[in-house]
């Protein structure tokens, strides 16, 4: 089933804000814990793999008994953590299975949908996942 992209946007954009109050929810100390709310800013992100996520993907693709899915990557971080990953080469997936990752799944899977759909984005990506790749001169 094929979407517009405006409804795939609104649906992400709906995703996103329900995480966010889920968080919230979880964020918010109940009366008489010792709670603090330290976690006060949660962010989500999608963006490229970088070089300095081997680390985090190789913890990700343990928790999710499977192996990190081929390069270029798209992750998923939500307050700086790396919950999940998406290959923009086979759509291969890992998540975090000790937290909800449902919703940042099928955003990583919109946002891919939407940078392959795009000639100069597919070009962009798989250039720097090249340049990430070649060894250095």
């Amino acid at each position: 089933m094929f979407l517009d992209p405006r409804h795939r946007l609104q649906i992400a954009a709906a995703h996103a804000d329900a995480l966010r109050q889920i968080g919230a929810r979880r964020r918010t100390p109940s009366p008489g814990s010792s709670r603090d709310g330290a976690d006060s800013d949660l962010a989500i992100v999608i963006r490229p793999n970088r070089l300095d996520d081997e680390r985090a993907l190789a913890r990700l693709a343990t928790l999710d008994s499977a192996t990190v899915p081929p390069e270029p990557l798209l992750v998923a971080e939500v307050g700086g953590e790396l919950r999940a990953a998406l290959s923009l080469r086979d759509s291969a997936v890992i998540a975090d299975p000790f937290h909800f990752t449902a919703e940042l799944v099928t955003l990583l899977q919109m946002r891919a949908e939407q940078l392959l759909a795009e000639p100069s984005g597919r070009r962009h990506w798989f250039a720097r996942a090249r340049s990430r790749l070649a060894p250095a001169r």
